[in-house]
């Protein structure tokens, strides 16, 4: 069977992600259904809600129903979100080897071990953004601590302390240079853990030897890696775009406040968008990532020795065995030539 299991450049795998996509556009698209219907039914119910408050004249509780909303969606989109990168990662792995894969195998095959690829994605998520959140809680400290109580932000003609606003700018510029340093930290630890979700789905190791794996995998090509995240992202925010462009003028012309009809229109639209875009981050990355086993570990050759029957380290190991045991003869000692002085004369 063809699997495409060979070094690939970036541009093939970019080719080989749309193939699949293309040929098993149902798959990846009803997987990535799964997250988008769970944000799709969260957003309608949030639409409902602030509809009843109007409705009831208790506009003061919409923005703290907003607020609660957002703080309630973060976990759901882990939770959803986790769910259908790793039943993608086992799809991508299965057509790719040119295995049957379906929704219901795919979603079934990693329920099982949910709990530690979510661990996986929040340890990955801690590492990556742990000193751009310390940064901000810092000054979000500064701020409620020393510049309010000094009234750095109060508009008053009551002269104010000038060696406040001069801290208060010096602090503020080393937290902007410090969170340009958190950025390119975030970018570097994502490119060196961007392998961990598929090498533990693929390989079913833990989530701290899936984070060894990808930092192991990914070494020496991670600058390939930057350049297929951006193209990916670039794709996936520009069909984004395209498909809000109309929501976003229409936001405009009503000043900011939609119909609940545009609204639910939209929605519906985000989901379509939602399923359509999903699988491909996920997909071009499984690639990525068998593309990185192949070129260091010989894969492609492990794998058509496999599906030919053969397993060389087995019987490697089999055949040491029976000699140490003596049921294996060993080869006769070859006798060195005869000098010319033990010939006969």
């Amino acid at each position: 069977m063809e699997t495409h299991l060979r070094p690939l450049t970036l541009g093939e795998i970019l080719d080989r992600t749309a193939q699949l996509y293309r040929t098993h556009f149902l798959l990846f698209a009803g997987i990535a259904s799964v997250y988008a219907g769970v944000l799709l039914v969260f957003s309608l119910i949030q639409i409902g809600t602030q509809e009843v408050l109007r409705a009831s004249h208790l506009n003061n509780l919409l923005v703290w129903v907003t607020l609660g909303g957002a703080v309630f969606m973060i976990p759901v989109i882990l939770i959803a979100g986790g769910i259908a990168v790793a039943a993608n990662n086992r799809a991508v792995s299965w057509v790719h080897l040119g295995e049957p894969a379906t929704i219901r195998a795919a979603y079934g095959s990693i329920l099982p071990r949910l709990g530690r690829y979510l661990w996986l994605m929040v340890m990955t998520a801690f590492i990556v953004w742990i000193p751009f959140g310390l940064l901000y809680g810092g000054f979000m400290v500064f701020v409620i601590l020393y510049a309010r109580p000094r009234g750095i932000f109060v508009r008053t003609t009551v002269q104010q302390d000038p060696m406040a606003f001069v801290v208060f700018g010096l602090v503020g510029l080393a937290f902007g240079l410090l969170c340009v340093a958190a950025v390119v930290y975030a970018v570097l630890m994502s490119l060196r853990y961007s392998l961990a979700v598929p090498a533990c789905v693929i390989e079913d190791i833990k989530a701290r030897s899936a984070l060894r794996r990808s930092a192991e995998l990914s070494k020496g090509s991670r600058g390939r890696i930057f350049l297929l995240g951006l193209l990916v992202v670039a794709i996936q925010m520009g069909l984004g775009v395209i498909s809000q462009m109309f929501f976003v003028v229409a936001t405009i012309r009503h000043n900011g406040a939609l119909p609940v009809g545009i609204r639910v229109l939209q929605q519906l639209v985000a989901f379509c968008t939602n399923s359509f875009v999903g699988p491909i981050y996920a997909t071009g990355f499984t690639l990525f990532y068998y593309d990185q086993r192949v070129r260091k570990e010989g894969f492609d050759i492990e794998w058509m020795m496999k599906a030919a029957g053969l397993n060389p380290g087995a019987e490697s190991s089999a055949a040491g065995d029976l000699l140490i045991s003596g049921n294996l003869a060993a080869p006769p000692p070859v006798s060195s030539p005869a000098s010319s002085e033990d010939q006969p004369a």
